[in-house]
């Protein structure tokens, strides 16, 4: 079924609110845009299933909202950060409540970001065919074969989402799951700071104004990306933000004459905007300076020794618990802890019982992993108890 009108939606909504359940996916192109443009929505609660056209004229998509916030329906998505991203840039709203079957996945030991289509495999035996999956979903009419296929991203989810909210409950990590669900409840994951963008791409710059200047660059960048609708790189490479503010140019002339700036645009709208910019990050105090300016921080030997163990560390847990290691702990994490700062995610909740505290006890000498030849294992040994059993979720 395809929904092009609102009498539609609305009929549809309806229906589906009756249900507790309802799994969505979105297709969308941003190729040419800076936010994502919908093209089609895929939806389907226990015992129906639709696709609603965005793109059909004098569609109003409240009805779907509605649904979107009745908190007695779940709402039901594979890696959902896009697609709830996209509900939010147009409704201004999260969908609620929410579940994720890629990050419930990982808690139930799929593996690490484990994918649509082998996790249809691997729970309903399902051979996904994504023959289609370069189709160009915002060009009109699609035939009935795109439509089809374009359900199946929301049909078999159904089974997905049922086998793995079971297998939650049965090994009690329904509480697990709810940490990892509250990041993509909050707002600010979809919010994007300007004035921190910068820092996303990890440039090291010998001198503090340099990175003022291409902080502020950067900020200049996105803002102007958001208001003219087109994709960053559309506006300026990356390549050509380092080199400004590396040379800090003040003419449009030497601007003119950087490796990666095209002959006039330095003359041009932009080109005297990101002028104006410079001077302006020029002029500023060394206290609105950027405090971490300096070169990224390397581990010493010891703390890359100290790294290796606690990656054994964990990769023995995850076995254990049969989790993906990713949600317990990422590297990053683990190079906090061998710097000495616990003030990481996995220090709390869930993953400090699980793993946290085991660090600690590592550290003091407490907790020691070895290779058990009787069993051909490798186990961990509380040195308070002697030995350590496996732990029961």
């Amino acid at each position: 079924m395809m929904i092009r009108t609102t009498e539609k939606l609305w009929e549809l909504c309806i229906r589906l609110s009756n249900f507790p359940f309802v799994t969505l996916d979105t297709e969308f192109i941003r190729e040419k845009t800076y936010y994502p443009e919908l093209c089609l929505i895929q939806i389907a609660g226990p015992q129906e299933e639709a696709c609603i056209d965005p793109l059909a004229p004098d569609l109003d998509l409240t009805p779907l909202f509605d649904l979107m916030q009745n908190q007695a329906v779940v709402k039901v998505f594979h890696a959902a950060r896009q697609d709830v991203e996209i509900f939010y840039h147009l409704s201004g709203q999260i969908p609620s409540p929410l579940f994720d079957t890629q990050i419930a996945a990982m808690v139930c030991g799929y593996g690490d970001n484990v994918g649509y289509q082998q996790l249809t495999h691997d729970i309903t035996g399902v051979s996904l065919d994504k023959s289609m999956r370069f189709t160009d979903w915002s060009r009109r009419p699609l035939n009935e074969e795109q439509v089809t296929y374009a359900l199946h991203d929301v049909t078999y989810l159904r089974d997905i989402y049922l086998a793995l909210k079971k297998q939650l409950e049965e090994n009690c990590r329904t509480e697990w799951l709810a940490e990892e669900i509250a990041v993509q409840n909050n707002p600010a994951t979809y919010e994007t700071n300007d004035d921190d963008v910068w820092r996303k791409m990890k440039v090291p710059f010998k001198r503090p104004i340099q990175t003022h200047v291409f902080a502020r660059l950067c900020a200049w960048r996105e803002r102007t990306a958001k208001q003219k609708n087109r994709p960053r790189k559309h506006i300026i490479k990356d390549d050509a933000l380092i080199e400004l503010a590396v040379t800090m140019p003040k003419t449009a002339a030497e601007m003119d004459s950087c490796r990666n700036i095209s002959n006039g645009f330095g003359k041009s709208v932009f080109g005297q905007e990101i002028l104006q910019v410079i001077a302006k990050a020029l002029s500023d105090p060394v206290e609105l300076y950027p405090t971490e300016w300096d070169k990224p921080k390397h581990l010493t030997q010891t703390q890359h020794t100290l790294v290796d163990l606690y990656h054994l560390l964990l990769m023995q847990i995850s076995s254990e618990l049969n989790v993906a290691p990713r949600i317990i702990a990422s590297m990053e994490e683990l190079q906090q802890l061998a710097r000495g700062d616990n003030d990481t995610p996995c220090m709390k909740g869930w993953r400090r019982d699980v793993f946290g505290e085991k660090v600690l006890l590592f550290k003091q000498g407490l907790l020691s992993l070895s290779y058990n030849p009787q069993t051909h294992r490798p186990e961990l040994t509380d040195r308070r108890q002697n030995k350590m059993g496996k732990t029961n979720d």
